[in-house]
């Protein structure tokens, strides 16, 4: 395979960046003839094509949008050491973009986004999307990590992804302070409404199979998958609840909720994903491994 032409490359960004190949051409003071020439070169040579036509525009091909990423990397990059090396000027503030699961916990993501907050030099942003347009984003560059409550195995995506472990919360039995049983399980729990993780959920599973080893049964006032409406459901419905402690923290310190129990052996995982391969900001890393072990 040939190397790659970073000019074609370069004017391939140029184009995708714009939109628009007229004003591309326009503003690289190239012919449009000699712009579409470039990008076709650059075609061949990938053995693929990145822009597709529909009608009078240009539209990224999903393997353009994935090349579009790269480049976007590449020549940002190129920019901050042209700055750097014409006027000994270090960018100004390093930007990070984090994509998070919708249905996660918020206080676990507060959490993690913590050592960020002090730093003057770091500017973040934060995506709640579903699991698919999350890896969408991240297999695009629109996220340098996103944060997942689902693992991303290996097999998928051809190893596309580089997952690690940042946490495992126990699953707890929550509910009203001061109303806490005075017997154990099942016997102090007869009676008891709860609200809980829909059926979706691999929390919602593991408690369905601890409710089945002692011939429970709960009595479901409502569901949801999204933790932040449990955590208000909890506090504002009286009735019990299983998920992570970290969820309701702040209840727990302000003394509105408690924890009843802990299931045995069973555990929330937060996870953050990257790309394989692909260049790794420093504050990614440096991110990851406060949060490491």
């Amino acid at each position: 395979m040939s190397r790659l032409n970073y000019h074609h490359l370069h004017y391939f960004w140029r184009v995708a960046t714009l939109g628009n190949l007229t004003e591309a051409a326009r503003q690289l003071h190239v012919s449009q003839s000699a712009l579409s020439a470039q990008i076709r070169a650059l075609e061949e040579s990938m053995e693929t094509k990145l822009f597709e036509r529909s009608g009078r525009r240009l539209v990224l091909t999903a393997t353009g949008q994935r090349v579009l990423g790269y480049a976007n990397d590449i020549f940002s990059r190129g920019e901050e050491l042209e700055s750097l090396l014409r006027h000994g000027v270090e960018p100004e503030y390093q930007q990070l973009r984090i994509g998070v699961l919708s249905t996660m916990s918020r206080n676990f993501i507060e959490g993690f986004i913590a050592p960020l907050i002090n730093q003057p030099k770091v500017r973040f942003s934060l995506h709640a999307r579903g699991m698919a347009n999350l890896l969408n984003g991240l297999a695009n560059h629109q996220f340098d990590l996103i944060l997942t409550n689902s693992n991303v195995t290996a097999d998928d995506q051809d190893t596309l992804w580089q997952s690690q472990l940042l946490a495992r919360q126990p699953l707890a039995v929550v509910g009203p302070k001061g109303q806490k049983p005075t017997t154990s399980f099942p016997e102090g729990f007869a009676g008891k409404r709860w609200v809980l993780p829909t059926t979706r959920t691999e929390l919602r599973t593991a408690f369905d199979g601890f409710c089945s080893r002692w011939n429970y049964e709960p009595d479901v006032q409502a569901e949801a998958d999204d933790m932040a409406m449990l955590r208000l459901l909890a506090r504002d419905t009286g009735a019990l609840t299983v998920l992570p402690p970290v969820v309701v923290k702040d209840e727990i310190a302000r003394g509105t909720l408690q924890e009843f129990m802990t299931l045995p052996n069973v555990y929330e995982s937060f996870y953050a994903v990257t790309v394989k391969r692909q260049f790794i900001s420093p504050i990614v890393t440096e991110l990851l491994a406060q949060h490491s072990g």
